[in-house]
């Protein structure tokens, strides 16, 4: 473990060293840049730097309903509610659900924001398929992660083609998909909807496609009406003004970062001679092993990935290479030349 004193960018500076970084989640690298911190701080001037009321509030500030209305038209859901973060995003739709007129379900590898109390999260599809197959007295909620990390969701979810769909709730995390993959951005919704599913929502984080401390919920009109009503989400601060309306404002940057992000990517891959050292899927810019020697190995050559026990001390290795619209062509020849120097231990 590595700490620093500032946000990483494309480099990280350790006791006075500096290691190329292939990290984190900040995938469009917008924290670290100049246009979109510009954009921030005139916000925050106007909207102040947090808002603790609740949304409930007698008091309402326009541009919550204004940018739930534009991330609802992105993704093409009918409507949109912005918290202050995508697992308390999830943590509502999940205690929403929670209730004895629906039986929940887990797919495998499920992020632990769409669940509590160490609900039974499915190792394999085959057994998820039985276990909904079995269920008859209760409306079945199906939870599961759009970028799975291990190939198995996005962009075709394959699985879930193979399930009585039109008899099932759909609820789906998809923050590390939100503002990276789908038309212009808009994700997974689009994808899912078309599978007709009984019902889709869809909870993600914005902090890592937008790179704004919020959370959001996609569904029909109807439902988010309902989880509006909760004491959860009445109870509960919004996310601040000003980071939404900053992704309101950088639309135009957004694109063009996303635009470069999928660009890096290709070239990655072009300059790559071994893929087999990794878990990928089309249009994402992670790159997953479990190859405890490779990341050794990247290290001792100054690079940097992410690599740690996530969620917690107890679960797998995560070791991932992540691309961002931060890097350049020369950073990311340097890490392909790095990785096809790599000679693993036969």
């Amino acid at each position: 473990m590595f700490t620093i004193n500032e946000f990483p960018d494309r480099t990280i500076v350790i006791k006075g060293k500096e290691y190329l970084y292939f990290g984190g989640t900040s995938y469009l690298g917008l924290q670290t840049d100049a246009d979109f911190q510009s954009l921030f701080i005139k916000n925050i001037k106007k909207y102040g730097t947090a808002y603790s009321a609740s949304r409930k509030s007698n008091i309402k500030i326009s541009i919550f309903d204004e940018v739930d209305a534009h991330l609802a038209k992105l993704t093409g859901s009918e409507s949109c509610i912005t918290m202050s973060s995508g697992y308390l995003a999830g943590q509502l739709v999940c205690d929403y659900f929670s209730n004895t007129d629906y039986q929940l379900f887990y797919a495998p590898n499920t992020h632990s924001a769409l669940y509590r109390n160490q609900q039974q999260v499915f190792q394999n599809w085959s057994e998820l398929k039985n276990a909904l197959e079995t269920n008859t007295d209760k409306i079945p909620v199906l939870f599961l992660d759009s970028i799975d990390f291990h190939g198995d969701n996005y962009p075709q979810y394959n699985f879930l083609k193979n399930l009585p769909l039109k008899d099932i709730i759909l609820v789906v995390d998809d923050s590390h998909g939100i503002g990276i993959t789908g038309k212009n951005g808009g994700g997974s919704f689009g994808i899912l909807q078309s599978l007709a599913p009984k019902e889709l929502l869809v909870s993600c984080s914005l902090g890592k496609g937008f790179g704004i401390q919020a959370g959001a919920i996609f569904g029909n009109t109807g439902r988010l009406h309902l989880l509006k009503q909760t004491s959860f989400f009445g109870g509960a601060s919004p996310a601040t003004p000003a980071s939404l309306a900053t992704l309101k404002d950088a639309q135009e940057l957004i694109n063009s970062k996303r635009n470069q992000l999928h660009k890096n990517t290709e070239f990655f891959l072009s300059k790559l001679s071994n893929t087999s050292l990794f878990v990928y899927v089309e249009g994402h810019p992670t790159f997953n092993f479990q190859n405890e020697s490779l990341a050794n190995f990247l290290q001792k050559n100054d690079v940097l990935v992410t690599n740690f026990r996530y969620p917690t001390e107890n679960d797998a290795l995560m070791s991932r290479i992540v691309l961002s619209a931060s890097h350049t062509n020369q950073d990311i020849l340097s890490l392909c030349n790095i990785l096809n120097s790599y000679r693993p231990n036969i």
